[in-house]
This record gives structure tokens, C-alpha cells and sequence, in this order.
């Protein structure tokens, strides 16, 4: 058996990217206090938490999209009074207790 660790070659790719100094100093404190050993491991996470921030949006809005067509095929709306309907909901909820 062999003890030995291959890595992937992966290929990178250089980039230079403008911060603010408050952006700058940001990173910096992140790596001093040892949350991430580089800036470079900094804006990888920071770019994963933005596909998953993308990913998320594209979840909701395909569910406010199937809620919409939903609420299309289900019909006609009405015309609802509200103190009407709260006192109902509160008169169910007294009902259930």
C-alpha cells in the first residue's frame, strides 16, 4: 500500500481584483486571525457562498413561479373583508383549543 498523497495539477488562474481599504483590511484580519491562509482562499469562499446565494434565488423564484401558476389555475379571486376574515380565523383557532 502506498502512503504517499497525489494531488490533481489543477490549473489557476491570476487574477487582480480592487478592493477598498476597508475590504482590503478585512481580509487581512481574516487571515491574521486564522480563519483562511490566503486572500486567495478568501475570494474562492467567497464565490462559493455567491453560487450558493445564486442557487438559492433560482429555487425561490422557480417556487414563486409554480405558486403563481398555481394560483392562476386555481380560479377566480374574491373580494375578502379582513376584519371579517380575522375574526373567523380567531373564531377557528378558539375552536380547535
Amino acid at each position: 500500500m502506498c502512503d504517499r498523497y497525489e494531488m490533481k495539477a489543477t490549473s489557476m488562474r491570476t487574477l487582480t481584483v480592487s478592493l477598498t481599504p476597508h475590504q482590503a483590511a478585512t481580509m487581512q484580519n481574516a487571515i491574521d486571525s486564522g480563519g483562511y491562509a490566503s486572500n486567495s482562499e478568501i475570494v474562492r469562499d467567497a464565490l462559493r457562498l455567491s453560487e450558493q446565494r445564486e442557487e438559492v434565488r433560482r429555487m425561490e423564484i422557480a417556487r414563486l413561479k409554480k405558486a403563481y401558476d398555481e394560483g392562476i389555475v386555481s380560479g377566480e379571486g374574491r373580494n375578502i373583508d379582513a376584519e371579517i376574515f380575522l375574526a373567523e380565523l380567531k373564531a377557528e383557532k378558539r375552536s380547535r383549543r
